[in-house]
């Protein structure tokens, strides 16, 4: 079946709302389905009087990978359509390539549409990647959210991830692209049975598994999902405190009482805020915790775990989770004006001067045992903070070179504490101008989105 600008149409709008003259970036490797779904969504655009751009992620794995970005570029400069390569540098993995290179590539492409003002990503996911996905995740031993497979729509703090070809067969893309006389290029890791995605792609035609049937299976779960994760929003709404230092409680009663699954849902989106993860921790693990926590009575003193790089702590009727002290990045170099993500958690913008000298520069880590040792000489009344001990060593904090200088959570700086001696001088250079927890996976987000429009082609 052949796509039509309509039909493309259809599924975009489903996958709105767009602003007028939309700018839209596309992941495009050249092979069908991404150069594809650049070619109509350049025209798409077009049509709208925005902007499209083809981002190709040259990874360094691959010798040939420069000419064939290049060649991607010519195909797309035919098109009137803007291409920019992102180069992954550095050393690359012995292990895990192909998990390594997916995270490289988001990295980098997220960037870059941040950088630019670009709001929306569109990723050529089609109904067999769907399909593979839903047995990878069955392999692994996933829940039903696992086994939802993706998302149409994902928001992220940098840009909207669009996938408008859940709903559709790769065969139909190919099939496309050939009735416009158009080429693409062949992935050789496709043919590479060292990777997971390859082996279950083979079985799934040795075994006449139906990509259609399979899509239409982790449509379901994902109808599912949909349903719990609003009930999971609907138990935080009542049971969790989330603190701007990046710590939560949760109120043990009313999510023990809770259904399995919807509690489970709601601690793991505890834990991987909190944690600063980009995925959820697995489910095994993440059933341990909840048993051991959700089986007891109120009484919880003494109760204490690890899991997704939080401490999970049991105080009276609550439950406390902080940031794990161990993984803080070490303390970085910043300057005035600079915005960053730090630890996968907070959003952080910059103010103050240039620095002049070594003295005037400032680095950012987190406080540590030793740092919290030092605000509370110079300010003793801080042992009362209202932030638990568990959490503080986490805390992000400015440093110079006569030690911490500022920690806002804590509402310290030491230009403001009495009785400095003389010669300790206050920062000239940078200082924290805006800081907001706002973790890559909040505790309410858009939650799950199954692919929208009509179902306008066959898998």
């Amino acid at each position: 079946m052949i796509i039509s600008e309509d039909s493309f149409d259809a599924l975009m709008e489903g996958l709105g709302p767009f602003e007028d003259r939309p700018h839209v970036a596309v992941a495009v490797s050249g092979g069908a389905d991404s150069l594809c779904l650049t070619l109509f969504a350049g025209r798409w655009a077009e049509r709208r009087g925005g902007r499209v751009v083809g981002l190709t992620v040259d990874h360094g794995l691959r010798p040939e990978a420069g000419d064939e970005a290049r060649q991607v570029g010519r195909w797309l400069e035919d098109q009137g359509i803007e291409h920019r390569v992102l180069k992954w540098t550095g050393p690359k993995p012995v292990s895990g390539v192909q998990a390594a290179a997916r995270r490289a590539r988001y990295g980098l492409m997220s960037s870059w549409c941040r950088e630019k003002g670009f709001l929306h990503l569109l990723l050529g996911h089609t109904g067999d990647d769907q399909a593979e996905t839903l047995l990878l995740r069955l392999g692994a031993g996933s829940g039903p959210d696992g086994l939802a497979a993706m998302s149409a729509i994902r928001e992220t703090p940098d840009v909207r991830i669009l996938r408008p070809w859940l709903g559709v067969a790769k065969q139909a893309l190919v099939a496309t692209l050939t009735a416009q006389g158009q080429d693409w290029i062949e992935d050789p890791s496709n043919q590479d049975h060292s990777f997971a995605r390859v082996r279950v792609r083979k079985t799934m035609k040795d075994g006449g598994f139906r990509p259609k049937d399979l899509a239409l299976a982790a449509h379901r779960f994902g109808r599912a999902r949909q349903v719990m994760e609003a009930e999971a929003s609907r138990l935080l709404a009542r049971v969790a405190r989330v603190h701007p230092a990046g710590f939560a409680e949760l109120q043990h009663a009313p999510l023990a009482a809770a259904p399995d699954e919807v509690s489970l849902r709601a601690l793991s989106r505890v834990l991987t805020a909190t944690g600063g993860r980009d995925y959820a921790p697995k489910l095994a693990k993440l059933e341990r915790l909840h048993g051991e926590f959700l089986s007891h009575s109120s009484a919880l003193g003494g109760l204490s775990s690890t899991l997704a790089g939080c401490h999970v702590i049991g105080e009276g009727d609550k439950i406390l989770i902080c940031r794990e002290n161990r993984g803080v990045p070490e303390p970085a170099l910043v300057h005035p004006g600079e915005r960053m993500v730090w630890d996968g958690r907070f959003d952080i913008l910059m103010t103050g001067q240039q620095a002049i000298t070594g003295a005037d520069e400032a680095f950012l880590g987190g406080l540590g045992a030793q740092g919290w040792s030092e605000v509370v000489q110079m300010a003793p009344e801080l042992r009362k903070t209202a932030v638990p001990a568990t959490a503080r060593h986490s805390l992000p904090a400015l440093f110079d070179g006569f030690g911490v200088y500022s920690v806002p959570h804590l509402g310290f700086r030491r230009d403001q504490c009495k009785g400095l001696m003389a010669g300790f001088l206050p920062v000239t250079g940078p200082n924290f101008r805006e800081i907001l927890f706002s973790p890559a996976n909040p505790l309410s987000s858009t939650g799950f989105f199954l692919r929208s429009g009509p179902d306008i082609l066959s898998l």
